[in-house]
């Protein structure tokens, strides 16, 4: 059915030309403008081919995306999240133009290089350099720039011999390196992930991001999708939030990163609430409200309340939390996060094996935790959560973000740059050249 929809959407292609919305800012180098992707099934393929010059109704008919609209300047990294079904990948397919919208426009100013499905558009019975020769040409790349730039894209992929195996023979993190290398090989005004990234070993993710952040740096654009909450929040500039196939929030990547994680664990009889605060920064609230938390605060421990705290002090995080309903069990985690919503530590009773058991409504439940805040100088949230097993995605009580919000301060140690305080102790020997050969004589 897909074949037969994607011929029926060409004639939309007009529709690329006739904008229903003002023109961008000059500066966008992609523009989205009432964008959407419907398959139809018509009653046989005379009646399809009759509907591109009549109105002819199809029989049945599924829409992917409706509405969708935004625009991304250059330099600017934006996430697309989203559960799986929303039309994440829909969405990229048509930006890079390997499916035709059935209605609206898209525009991109500049070179899109992209990386979409693990492996699309390589052939198993070529080798990995027969394929980047291939994959490049189809960019529009010349022989002349292929072969100025195949010797760095083989040592960027750094597969060995492997490179001039056929590719039939590769891993999944292998073809992944030969596809980030081709692609990312001429840098280019946007370029476009699915996912990809999440393939491979740590090593060849972190050489990868290094080089998506230096495009960046250069003034590329990046489009990425990913369920990995701390790449959109280190690389991205802002997240949209895909919904049954429309936008349903386009914000900070913290602000929408928190409402994605709550709709994730969204019950029928579970609420999700957003309140801005008077700090700017937007709290996301989930769950069916059968525990709360009633009272967060942080202290000394002497008891005495704290808003700032010192490098590596002893605090402890004081939780009130009122029982409305009868429950089974309960499980009570916290989370902190820096001043970009990136996860610094977080926990919960489960995985400490404190899990409450049997508690009955109008009950109240006071939690001290203690820890030292070997933290780095700034600001950090805490975020709460109640649930009744190891994560949130199942009988989800309550979850707060930005449940209370402290200062970290450096007042007496010694320098140090990051989020966490680990200072070593140094110890070095010195030996003499004469001490260096007796040793490698022993």
């Amino acid at each position: 059915m897909s074949q037969s929809a994607d011929l029926d959407s060409n004639k939309s292609q007009s529709n690329q030309s006739q904008p229903s919305h003002a023109a961008a800012s000059p500066k966008a180098l992609l523009e989205v403008r009432e964008l959407g992707k419907a398959y139809r099934r018509y009653r046989n393929e005379i009646m399809r081919v009759a509907s591109w010059f009549s109105a002819i109704q199809p029989e049945e008919e599924t829409w992917i995306l409706r509405n969708i609209n935004f625009d991304i300047a250059q330099g600017e990294a934006v996430g697309i999240v989203g559960q799986n079904g929303a039309g994440k990948s829909t969405l990229l397919k048509m930006i890079t133009g390997t499916l035709r919208p059935t209605e609206g426009y898209i525009r991109t100013h500049g070179r899109v290089a992209a990386i979409l499905e693990l492996g699309m558009g390589f052939n198993g019975e070529l080798t990995g350099r027969q394929n980047v020769i291939h994959s490049a040409g189809l960019m529009g790349f010349t022989h002349a720039q292929i072969d100025a730039a195949m010797s760095d894209i083989e040592a960027f992929a750094e597969i060995g011999d492997y490179f001039d195996k056929p590719m039939r023979v590769y891993s999944s993190g292998m073809q992944m390196r030969v596809a980030f290398s081709v692609a990312t090989a001429f840098r280019p005004d946007i370029l476009i992930v699915d996912e990809a990234l999440s393939v491979g070993d740590a090593y060849f993710q972190h050489k990868s991001f290094d080089r998506i952040r230096e495009f960046q740096r250069q003034g590329t654009s990046l489009l990425i999708v990913s369920h990995d909450k701390a790449a959109i929040q280190s690389l991205c500039d802002r997240a949209i939030l895909l919904e049954q196939g429309e936008v349903l929030q386009d914000g900070l990547p913290q602000d929408i990163m928190d409402y994605y994680n709550a709709i994730i664990a969204k019950k029928e009889n579970s609420q999700v609430e957003v309140t801005p605060l008077a700090s700017g920064q937007i709290q996301t609230c989930s769950g069916t409200g059968e525990a709360r938390v009633s009272q967060l605060s942080l202290h000394a421990t002497n008891g005495n309340p704290l808003e700032v705290v010192d490098v590596g002090q002893e605090v402890e995080l004081r939780i009130y939390i009122s029982i409305q309903a009868d429950l089974p069990q309960l499980v009570v985690g916290y989370k902190l996060k820096d001043r970009v919503g990136q996860e610094i530590f977080g926990t919960n009773t489960w995985h400490t094996h404190q899990v409450e058991q049997q508690l009955s409504a109008g009950e109240t439940l006071i939690y001290r935790m203690r820890f030292n805040a070997n933290l780095g100088p700034g600001s950090y949230s805490v975020s709460t959560s109640l649930h009744s097993s190891d994560t949130h995605l199942t009988h989800n009580y309550q979850w707060v973000d930005h449940a209370l919000v402290f200062q970290v301060v450096n007042m007496d140690k010694d320098f140090f740059l990051g989020s966490s305080w680990v200072m070593p102790t140094i110890d070095c020997k010195r030996q003499t050249a004469l001490s260096s050969e007796s040793n490698e004589s022993l």
